[in-house]
């Protein structure tokens, strides 16, 4: 029987209840980690109410102690590859590293494209890391719409530092900000003719910039960069005055610039802890999250009634023929779920 797989998991396990599988992620079991994270991906409503429960109970029996890092950057840029390298740094340091791979998703399946786990094989055997990838799917902004839950679930296993990897696309940018403490900004050597193409928004956004690989064969090129793009970002100011964001370069390939890149991460975390800054951005996040919790929960409830679907149904082919606007469609729509809930306040 030994092509039976080694690592078969025996079916009780999948039974137990929340509070046993909350306490075994405060153990730092890892099969109960990635059973958490699965049931919080799941739009199914018994699996998310078991989800909510284990949730609640490491809400009760934890606090996070973590740093979290976005890395974003266009498709290409070299995030994995970094994150890898960086990944093995802290974990070899006696950091426990999780990472949050967002992955490109099928249009098909939904299904993760890339598969980043298989990417950092390396990483990924290290006894102090552990990798989740997970498809980005129908959510906006290169995240999944759990990643927030799945990063206080590794917390809550005793991972102290969190690596998010975004998609890298649309609004990767603004959303991975959202949901971390510190921005890493992934842009590749080239960026003289290319520096007007930096939207603004994605520049207030970065806390550092880091130019990849900056190899020996570019290193020239990655230093003009550099320079370039520190001009541009001198004609900003970061939300803490008192930060100016570096342009560091980097090659996540050979390992060059990673140092001096955790060092800037470890620098703007003192800043912004010392500033408040920190905590207040936290507290934000828990709050912001919730009302785009509540906005999925009440649209999905609408989506669901039969009458609702059918009509949406219907406008799409009134669309379609060019028989009515987008405008008034909306406040038909409108007029159909205040009488279909009770005339809510929308």
């Amino acid at each position: 029987m030994e092509h039976i797989n080694p690592s078969y998991r025996s079916k009780s396990k999948s039974n137990r209840s929340a509070t046993d599988i909350a306490k075994a992620i405060i153990e730092r079991d890892r099969f109960a980690l990635s059973k958490a994270i699965t049931l919080a991906e799941s739009n199914d409503l018994s699996k998310r109410q078991i989800s909510t429960e284990i949730a609640d109970y490491l809400s009760n029996h934890t606090t996070p102690t973590s740093i979290r890092i976005a890395v974003s950057g266009s498709p290409g840029v070299g995030k994995s590859t970094l994150i890898e390298n960086w990944g093995l740094q802290y974990a070899n340091q006696g950091h426990r590293v999780a990472v949050l791979a967002i992955d490109p998703s099928s249009s098909v399946t939904h299904g993760s494209i890339l598969g980043d786990k298989t990417r950092m094989e390396a990483l990924g055997q290290h006894p102090n890391a552990y990798i989740r990838p997970s498809a980005a799917g129908l959510t906006l902004g290169g995240v999944h719409h759990a990643t927030r839950e799945s990063i206080r679930l590794c917390e809550s296993a005793g991972y102290d530092i969190i690596l998010i990897e975004t998609v890298g696309v649309g609004q990767s940018e603004t959303m991975a900000a959202e949901m971390s403490d510190v921005f890493v900004l992934l842009l590749l050597p080239g960026a003289g003719d290319e520096i007007q193409g930096i939207k603004r928004g994605i520049v207030e956004l970065a806390d550092i910039v880091a130019i990849n690989k900056a190899d020996e064969d570019r290193m020239q090129l990655a230093t003009e960069s550099a320079k370039s793009y520190r001009n541009a970002l001198g004609l900003y100011h970061h939300p803490i005055i008192e930060w100016r964001v570096p342009v560091a370069m980097i090659s996540g390939l050979h390992g060059f610039g990673i140092n001096q890149l955790t060092d800037q991460v470890n620098a703007f975390c003192t800043l912004s802890k010392e500033k408040g800054r920190f905590k207040n951005k936290r507290i934000k996040q828990d709050i912001d999250w919730l009302y785009k919790s509540i906005e999925q929960e009440i649209g999905q409830i609408i989506t669901s009634n039969p009458k609702i679907s059918a009509t949406l149904e219907s406008f799409k082919n009134l669309i379609l023929e060019g028989k009515r606007s987008t405008h008034s469609l909306i406040y038909e729509l409108r007029t159909l779920i205040h009488q279909t809930f009770g005339n809510p306040t929308l």
